[in-house]
């Protein structure tokens, strides 16, 4: 089986000019996600691997050593429970 990102539920995203402002209601907090982050979050889609997200974005962005930033930032979203890996 395969393991992807996905999205939480009860997120109230909204876009600002440099990038975005979530609401996690179930938690009662505030995040702020720059623009890269923001990118990193919508390829959590729940058709994509950790390992998909970081090679789509670092293409994205023409970066060859930025992996393990691109990570850090998907460990982030995982443990403030913005995503959930799941099995596909």
């Amino acid at each position: 089986m395969t393991e992807v990102l996905v999205r939480a539920d009860g997120l109230d995203v909204n876009e600002v000019p440099d990038g975005y402002v979530i609401y996690q209601t179930a938690a009662d907090r505030v995040h702020y996600l720059n623009k890269t982050a923001a990118i990193v979050f919508e390829f959590c889609d729940g058709a994509r691997g950790t390992d998909d997200i970081v090679a789509r974005v670092s293409r994205m962005f023409e970066l060859e050593s930025a992996d393990g930033e691109i990570e850090a930032c998907i460990q982030s979203l995982l443990r403030e429970g913005l995503v959930l890996s799941r099995s596909k």
